[in-house]
Protein backbone atom coordinates (compact mmCIF):
# COMPACT_ATOMS: atom_id res chain seq x y z
CA UNK A 1 0.00 0.00 0.00
CA UNK A 2 1.14 3.94 -0.63
CA UNK A 3 0.57 6.75 0.70
CA UNK A 4 -0.92 10.05 -1.48
CA UNK A 5 2.48 10.75 -2.26
CA UNK A 6 3.91 7.59 -3.23
CA UNK A 7 5.91 6.69 0.36
CA UNK A 8 5.02 2.57 1.12
CA UNK A 9 2.06 2.83 3.88
CA UNK A 10 1.91 -0.10 6.54
CA UNK A 11 -1.60 -0.31 7.30
CA UNK A 12 -1.57 -2.61 10.80
CA UNK A 13 -5.19 -1.59 11.99
CA UNK A 14 -7.47 -3.93 10.07
CA UNK A 15 -8.62 -5.41 13.47
CA UNK A 16 -10.53 -1.62 13.44
CA UNK A 17 -11.40 -1.79 9.18
CA UNK A 18 -10.44 -3.54 6.37
CA UNK A 19 -8.80 -1.89 3.28
CA UNK A 20 -11.01 -2.83 0.55
CA UNK A 21 -10.14 -4.99 -2.64
CA UNK A 22 -10.99 -3.30 -5.95
CA UNK A 23 -13.83 -5.57 -6.92
CA UNK A 24 -15.52 -4.47 -3.78
CA UNK A 25 -15.36 -0.72 -4.37
CA UNK A 26 -16.31 -2.15 -8.10
CA UNK A 27 -19.50 -3.59 -6.96
CA UNK A 28 -20.27 -0.71 -5.17
CA UNK A 29 -19.90 1.70 -7.78
CA UNK A 30 -21.65 0.16 -10.17
CA UNK A 31 -24.66 -0.76 -7.67
CA UNK A 32 -24.70 3.18 -7.21
CA UNK A 33 -23.98 3.87 -10.68
CA UNK A 34 -24.93 2.04 -13.64
CA UNK A 35 -27.34 -0.78 -12.11
CA UNK A 36 -28.90 1.58 -8.82
CA UNK A 37 -32.49 1.48 -8.31
CA UNK A 38 -34.58 0.82 -5.20
CA UNK A 39 -35.81 -2.67 -4.15
CA UNK A 40 -38.62 -4.36 -3.27
CA UNK A 41 -40.79 -1.80 -4.64
CA UNK A 42 -40.71 -1.29 -8.46
CA UNK A 43 -42.26 -3.22 -10.91
CA UNK A 44 -39.66 -1.58 -13.42
CA UNK A 45 -36.86 -4.01 -14.42
CA UNK A 46 -33.73 -2.28 -13.14
CA UNK A 47 -35.74 -2.56 -9.69
CA UNK A 48 -36.70 -6.55 -9.94
CA UNK A 49 -32.56 -7.12 -10.84
CA UNK A 50 -31.69 -4.82 -8.48
CA UNK A 51 -34.22 -6.64 -6.12
CA UNK A 52 -32.78 -10.02 -6.84
CA UNK A 53 -28.89 -8.86 -6.23
CA UNK A 54 -30.20 -7.26 -3.00
CA UNK A 55 -31.29 -10.67 -1.77
CA UNK A 56 -28.67 -12.79 -3.34
CA UNK A 57 -26.91 -11.08 -1.23
CA UNK A 58 -28.45 -11.99 1.65
CA UNK A 59 -28.26 -16.10 0.43
CA UNK A 60 -24.54 -15.42 0.11
CA UNK A 61 -23.98 -14.46 3.76
CA UNK A 62 -26.70 -16.80 4.09
CA UNK A 63 -23.96 -19.24 3.24
CA UNK A 64 -21.15 -18.10 4.69
CA UNK A 65 -21.99 -18.47 8.07
CA UNK A 66 -24.01 -21.82 7.02
CA UNK A 67 -27.04 -20.37 7.97
CA UNK A 68 -30.71 -20.36 6.51
CA UNK A 69 -31.30 -17.55 3.92
CA UNK A 70 -34.29 -16.38 6.50
CA UNK A 71 -32.29 -16.04 8.98
CA UNK A 72 -30.28 -13.29 8.13
CA UNK A 73 -30.96 -9.81 8.82
CA UNK A 74 -29.26 -7.03 7.34
CA UNK A 75 -28.38 -4.25 9.76
CA UNK A 76 -26.30 -1.33 9.89
CA UNK A 77 -23.47 -3.12 11.53
CA UNK A 78 -22.98 -5.42 14.48
CA UNK A 79 -23.55 -2.69 17.38
CA UNK A 80 -27.11 -2.39 15.59
CA UNK A 81 -27.54 -6.51 15.17
CA UNK A 82 -26.58 -6.69 19.22
CA UNK A 83 -28.90 -3.77 19.78
CA UNK A 84 -31.96 -5.47 17.64
CA UNK A 85 -31.46 -8.59 19.54
CA UNK A 86 -31.49 -6.95 23.05
CA UNK A 87 -34.31 -4.52 22.28
CA UNK A 88 -36.57 -7.53 20.33
CA UNK A 89 -35.48 -10.27 22.23
CA UNK A 90 -33.90 -9.05 25.93
CA UNK A 91 -36.51 -6.83 27.02
CA UNK A 92 -39.21 -8.70 25.63
CA UNK A 93 -37.93 -12.52 27.43
CA UNK A 94 -35.98 -10.97 30.64
CA UNK A 95 -37.05 -10.40 34.08
CA UNK A 96 -36.38 -9.57 37.69
CA UNK A 97 -33.69 -11.71 38.52
CA UNK A 98 -32.85 -13.10 35.17
CA UNK A 99 -29.07 -13.18 34.63
CA UNK A 100 -26.91 -12.10 31.21
CA UNK A 101 -23.09 -13.41 31.38
CA UNK A 102 -20.79 -11.45 29.17
CA UNK A 103 -17.31 -11.59 29.58
CA UNK A 104 -14.18 -9.82 30.50
CA UNK A 105 -12.82 -8.92 26.99
CA UNK A 106 -15.80 -7.70 25.34
CA UNK A 107 -16.31 -4.82 22.94
CA UNK A 108 -18.55 -2.06 24.78
CA UNK A 109 -21.16 -2.90 21.75
CA UNK A 110 -21.63 -5.93 23.50
CA UNK A 111 -21.63 -4.88 27.69
CA UNK A 112 -23.60 -1.70 26.91
CA UNK A 113 -27.00 -2.81 25.36
CA UNK A 114 -26.86 -5.94 27.51
CA UNK A 115 -26.64 -3.21 30.42
CA UNK A 116 -29.68 -1.10 29.29
CA UNK A 117 -31.80 -4.17 29.29
CA UNK A 118 -30.93 -4.89 32.94
CA UNK A 119 -31.79 -1.38 33.90
CA UNK A 120 -35.04 -2.09 32.66
CA UNK A 121 -35.96 -5.35 33.38
CA UNK A 122 -34.11 -6.08 36.72
CA UNK A 123 -32.02 -8.64 35.35
CA UNK A 124 -28.26 -8.57 36.26
CA UNK A 125 -25.07 -8.99 34.72
CA UNK A 126 -22.20 -11.85 35.93
CA UNK A 127 -18.75 -11.32 34.21
CA UNK A 128 -17.27 -14.63 33.36
CA UNK A 129 -13.53 -13.83 33.71
CA UNK A 130 -10.73 -15.13 31.81
CA UNK A 131 -7.37 -17.50 31.89
CA UNK A 132 -3.89 -16.33 32.77
CA UNK A 133 -3.14 -16.38 28.88
CA UNK A 134 -6.12 -13.87 28.12
CA UNK A 135 -9.16 -16.22 27.17
CA UNK A 136 -12.37 -16.77 28.28
CA UNK A 137 -12.43 -19.36 30.84
CA UNK A 138 -14.76 -21.78 30.10
CA UNK A 139 -13.98 -23.73 33.56
CA UNK A 140 -15.31 -20.33 35.54
CA UNK A 141 -18.10 -19.88 33.08
CA UNK A 142 -19.78 -23.82 33.50
CA UNK A 143 -19.43 -22.74 37.68
CA UNK A 144 -20.86 -19.02 36.94
CA UNK A 145 -24.54 -20.65 34.96
CA UNK A 146 -27.14 -21.08 37.15
CA UNK A 147 -31.30 -21.88 35.89
CA UNK A 148 -31.59 -18.80 35.52
CA UNK A 149 -29.34 -17.43 32.99
CA UNK A 150 -31.07 -16.37 29.94
CA UNK A 151 -28.25 -15.48 27.51
CA UNK A 152 -24.65 -15.81 27.20
CA UNK A 153 -22.94 -13.41 25.12
CA UNK A 154 -19.27 -13.65 24.38
CA UNK A 155 -16.89 -12.68 21.68
CA UNK A 156 -15.92 -15.48 19.51
CA UNK A 157 -12.62 -13.52 18.90
CA UNK A 158 -11.04 -10.81 21.03
CA UNK A 159 -10.92 -7.19 19.15
CA UNK A 160 -7.40 -6.66 21.87
CA UNK A 161 -5.94 -9.89 22.72
CA UNK A 162 -7.12 -11.94 19.59
CA UNK A 163 -7.80 -14.84 21.44
CA UNK A 164 -10.53 -17.24 20.08
CA UNK A 165 -13.07 -18.49 21.79
CA UNK A 166 -13.79 -22.33 21.64
CA UNK A 167 -17.48 -21.57 20.68
CA UNK A 168 -19.01 -24.90 20.51
CA UNK A 169 -18.02 -25.34 24.33
CA UNK A 170 -19.76 -22.04 24.83
CA UNK A 171 -22.77 -23.26 23.55
CA UNK A 172 -22.72 -26.64 25.09
CA UNK A 173 -22.61 -24.79 28.16
CA UNK A 174 -24.78 -22.52 27.84
CA UNK A 175 -27.46 -24.79 26.63
CA UNK A 176 -27.15 -26.78 29.90
CA UNK A 177 -28.79 -24.28 31.75
CA UNK A 178 -31.52 -23.55 29.03
CA UNK A 179 -30.10 -19.74 27.69
CA UNK A 180 -29.32 -18.77 24.60
CA UNK A 181 -25.74 -18.13 23.08
CA UNK A 182 -25.04 -14.85 21.12
CA UNK A 183 -21.68 -14.75 19.40
CA UNK A 184 -19.76 -11.73 17.91
CA UNK A 185 -18.22 -12.32 14.96
CA UNK A 186 -16.81 -8.94 14.31
CA UNK A 187 -13.25 -10.36 14.52
CA UNK A 188 -13.79 -13.91 13.75
CA UNK A 189 -15.71 -13.89 10.56
CA UNK A 190 -12.83 -12.28 8.38
CA UNK A 191 -10.34 -14.36 9.96
CA UNK A 192 -11.72 -18.49 10.52
CA UNK A 193 -14.41 -20.42 8.93
CA UNK A 194 -17.78 -20.07 10.66
CA UNK A 195 -20.68 -22.59 10.91
CA UNK A 196 -23.35 -21.61 12.71
CA UNK A 197 -24.73 -25.38 12.60
CA UNK A 198 -21.71 -26.46 13.93
CA UNK A 199 -21.12 -24.54 16.84
CA UNK A 200 -24.81 -24.60 17.81
CA UNK A 201 -25.18 -20.62 18.98
CA UNK A 202 -28.32 -18.94 18.78
CA UNK A 203 -27.54 -15.51 17.46
CA UNK A 204 -24.30 -14.44 15.38
CA UNK A 205 -23.55 -10.84 14.42
CA UNK A 206 -20.44 -9.19 12.36
CA UNK A 207 -19.93 -6.10 10.66
CA UNK A 208 -19.21 -5.76 6.78
CA UNK A 209 -16.15 -3.28 6.58
CA UNK A 210 -14.04 -5.57 8.94
CA UNK A 211 -14.65 -8.19 6.81
CA UNK A 212 -13.64 -5.98 3.41
CA UNK A 213 -16.74 -4.57 2.59
CA UNK A 214 -17.77 -1.10 3.17
CA UNK A 215 -19.41 0.01 6.46
CA UNK A 216 -22.84 0.55 7.26
CA UNK A 217 -23.85 -2.76 6.40
CA UNK A 218 -23.53 -5.92 8.83
CA UNK A 219 -26.13 -8.40 9.84
CA UNK A 220 -27.78 -10.90 12.23
CA UNK A 221 -27.83 -14.55 11.85
CA UNK A 222 -30.46 -15.96 14.35
CA UNK A 223 -32.27 -18.72 14.39
CA UNK A 224 -35.25 -18.90 12.47
CA UNK A 225 -37.55 -19.95 15.60
CA UNK A 226 -36.17 -17.48 17.43
CA UNK A 227 -36.97 -14.36 15.40
CA UNK A 228 -40.23 -15.37 14.15
CA UNK A 229 -41.15 -14.96 17.97
CA UNK A 230 -39.76 -11.47 18.29
CA UNK A 231 -41.40 -8.09 17.71
CA UNK A 232 -40.07 -5.39 15.16
CA UNK A 233 -37.45 -3.46 16.22
CA UNK A 234 -38.35 -0.33 14.17
CA UNK A 235 -41.58 0.90 12.46
CA UNK A 236 -41.83 2.18 9.18
CA UNK A 237 -42.27 0.81 5.42
CA UNK A 238 -41.10 -2.45 4.31
CA UNK A 239 -41.25 -4.37 7.84
CA UNK A 240 -45.11 -4.31 7.15
CA UNK A 241 -47.83 -6.69 6.06
CA UNK A 242 -50.96 -4.23 6.19
CA UNK A 243 -51.05 -1.15 7.95
CA UNK A 244 -54.57 0.77 9.02
CA UNK A 245 -54.94 3.41 11.88
CA UNK A 246 -56.68 0.69 14.34
CA UNK A 247 -54.14 -2.30 13.62
CA UNK A 248 -50.95 -2.72 11.92
CA UNK A 249 -49.32 -6.53 11.06
CA UNK A 250 -46.18 -7.66 10.33
CA UNK A 251 -43.86 -9.11 7.62
CA UNK A 252 -42.19 -12.33 8.74
CA UNK A 253 -38.36 -12.28 8.81
CA UNK A 254 -36.38 -11.08 8.40
CA UNK A 255 -38.45 -7.88 6.76
CA UNK A 256 -39.65 -7.77 9.76
CA UNK A 257 -36.39 -6.19 11.27
CA UNK A 258 -35.61 -4.04 8.04
CA UNK A 259 -37.76 -1.15 8.04
CA UNK A 260 -36.84 1.61 5.36
CA UNK A 261 -34.83 1.81 2.55
CA UNK A 262 -32.11 -0.76 3.01
CA UNK A 263 -28.12 -0.09 2.26
CA UNK A 264 -28.62 -1.15 -1.56
CA UNK A 265 -25.33 -0.86 -3.04
CA UNK A 266 -23.98 -2.26 0.39
CA UNK A 267 -25.43 -5.39 0.57
CA UNK A 268 -24.04 -6.00 -3.06
CA UNK A 269 -20.90 -5.04 -1.85
CA UNK A 270 -20.63 -7.10 0.81
CA UNK A 271 -21.73 -10.27 -1.40
CA UNK A 272 -18.43 -9.14 -3.34
CA UNK A 273 -15.75 -9.20 -0.64
CA UNK A 274 -17.51 -12.47 0.36
CA UNK A 275 -16.73 -13.50 -2.98
CA UNK A 276 -12.96 -12.32 -2.33
CA UNK A 277 -12.28 -13.93 0.70
CA UNK A 278 -13.46 -17.23 0.15
CA UNK A 279 -11.41 -17.32 -3.07
CA UNK A 280 -8.17 -16.86 -1.62
CA UNK A 281 -9.64 -19.10 1.41
CA UNK A 282 -10.31 -18.49 5.27
CA UNK A 283 -7.60 -21.14 6.44
CA UNK A 284 -4.82 -19.46 4.11
CA UNK A 285 -5.95 -16.01 5.47
CA UNK A 286 -5.90 -16.97 9.12
CA UNK A 287 -2.47 -19.55 8.75
CA UNK A 288 -0.57 -16.10 6.70
CA UNK A 289 -2.17 -13.68 10.14
CA UNK A 290 -0.57 -16.62 12.58
CA UNK A 291 2.75 -16.71 10.60
CA UNK A 292 2.89 -12.72 11.36
CA UNK A 293 1.37 -12.79 14.44
CA UNK A 294 4.24 -15.41 15.58
CA UNK A 295 7.30 -13.35 14.40
CA UNK A 296 5.84 -10.01 15.62
CA UNK A 297 5.56 -11.43 19.07
CA UNK A 298 9.02 -13.39 18.54
CA UNK A 299 10.81 -9.55 17.92
CA UNK A 300 8.52 -7.87 20.54
CA UNK A 301 9.32 -10.67 23.32
CA UNK A 302 13.20 -10.18 22.77
CA UNK A 303 12.78 -5.94 24.02
CA UNK A 304 12.52 -6.68 28.14
CA UNK A 305 10.93 -3.14 28.22
CA UNK A 306 7.61 -4.38 26.20
CA UNK A 307 4.78 -6.26 27.94
CA UNK A 308 2.94 -8.55 25.60
CA UNK A 309 -1.05 -9.44 26.12
CA UNK A 310 -2.73 -12.22 25.22
CA UNK A 311 -1.95 -15.72 23.87
CA UNK A 312 0.59 -16.16 21.78
CA UNK A 313 -1.79 -18.09 19.16
CA UNK A 314 -3.82 -14.92 18.75
CA UNK A 315 -6.27 -14.70 15.74
CA UNK A 316 -4.10 -11.84 14.03
CA UNK A 317 -3.63 -9.44 16.89
CA UNK A 318 -0.96 -8.06 18.50
CA UNK A 319 -1.72 -6.32 21.87
CA UNK A 320 1.41 -4.77 23.97
CA UNK A 321 2.34 -1.97 25.64
CA UNK A 322 6.36 -0.24 25.80
CA UNK A 323 7.38 0.62 29.45
CA UNK A 324 7.43 4.54 29.95
CA UNK A 325 5.66 5.20 26.62
CA UNK A 326 2.11 6.13 25.80
CA UNK A 327 -0.03 4.34 22.93
CA UNK A 328 -0.54 7.41 21.91
CA UNK A 329 2.83 8.58 21.61
CA UNK A 330 4.15 5.02 19.76
CA UNK A 331 1.02 5.63 17.35
CA UNK A 332 2.10 9.27 16.71
CA UNK A 333 5.29 8.58 15.94
CA UNK A 334 4.90 5.02 14.19
CA UNK A 335 2.68 7.44 11.93
CA UNK A 336 5.65 9.06 11.03
CA UNK A 337 6.93 6.31 9.91
CA UNK A 338 4.56 5.49 7.34
CA UNK A 339 2.58 2.47 9.76
CA UNK A 340 -0.38 2.36 10.80
CA UNK A 341 -1.47 0.87 14.33
CA UNK A 342 -4.37 1.81 16.86
CA UNK A 343 -4.00 2.78 20.39
CA UNK A 344 -6.21 3.42 22.89
CA UNK A 345 -8.72 1.13 25.45
CA UNK A 346 -10.20 -0.48 21.85
CA UNK A 347 -13.71 0.05 23.27
CA UNK A 348 -12.96 -2.36 25.50
CA UNK A 349 -12.32 -0.47 28.75
CA UNK A 350 -13.47 -3.51 31.47
CA UNK A 351 -10.34 -5.30 29.95
CA UNK A 352 -7.82 -2.47 29.88
CA UNK A 353 -8.89 -2.32 33.74
CA UNK A 354 -8.01 -6.06 34.33
CA UNK A 355 -4.71 -5.42 31.83
CA UNK A 356 -3.89 -2.70 35.16
CA UNK A 357 -3.71 -0.13 32.06
CA UNK A 358 -5.38 2.81 30.74
CA UNK A 359 -4.28 1.74 26.89
CA UNK A 360 -2.27 -0.65 24.79
CA UNK A 361 -0.84 -0.13 21.14
CA UNK A 362 -2.74 -2.63 18.94
CA UNK A 363 -1.25 -4.23 15.48
CA UNK A 364 -3.74 -6.44 13.69
CA UNK A 365 -3.22 -7.98 10.35
CA UNK A 366 -5.06 -8.77 7.56
CA UNK A 367 -4.46 -10.59 4.05
CA UNK A 368 -2.71 -8.00 2.03
CA UNK A 369 -0.11 -8.02 5.69
CA UNK A 370 3.09 -9.13 5.01
CA UNK A 371 6.47 -8.85 6.61
CA UNK A 372 7.38 -5.26 5.40
CA UNK A 373 4.94 -4.21 7.77
CA UNK A 374 6.56 -6.00 10.78
CA UNK A 375 9.88 -4.52 9.83
CA UNK A 376 8.86 -1.38 9.30
CA UNK A 377 6.77 -1.30 12.75
CA UNK A 378 9.83 -3.03 14.60
CA UNK A 379 12.04 0.61 12.98
CA UNK A 380 9.83 2.86 14.08
CA UNK A 381 9.59 0.69 17.83
CA UNK A 382 13.17 0.87 18.16
CA UNK A 383 13.07 5.00 17.23
CA UNK A 384 10.25 5.68 19.86
CA UNK A 385 12.57 3.74 22.22
CA UNK A 386 15.30 6.04 21.59
CA UNK A 387 13.44 8.98 21.93
CA UNK A 388 12.34 7.95 25.09
CA UNK A 389 15.26 6.54 26.76
CA UNK A 390 14.48 2.80 26.35
CA UNK A 391 16.88 0.12 25.39
CA UNK A 392 17.06 -3.70 26.20
CA UNK A 393 19.28 -3.44 29.62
Amino acid sequence: MKTPDGAPWHYLDTAATAQKPQTVIDAMTRALGSDYATVHRGVYARSADMTLRYEAARRRVAGFLGGQEDEIVFTRGATEAINLVAQCWGMTRLGEGDRIVLSTLEHHSNIVPWQMVAERTGAEIDVCPLTESGEIDLGALEAILTPRTRLVALAHVSNVLGSVLDAKRAAELAHSVGAKLLLDGCQAAPRIAVDVAEIGCDFYVFSAHKLYGPTGIGALWARAEILEDMPPYQGGGAMIDRVTFDRTTYAPPPQRFEAGTPAIAEAVALHAAIDYVEEIGLDRIHRREAELVARLRRELGKMNDVTLFGPAESAGIVSFAIDGVHPHDLGTILDEEGVAIRAGHHCAQPLMDHLGVTATARASFGLYSDDSDIDAMLAGIERTRRIFGSSNG
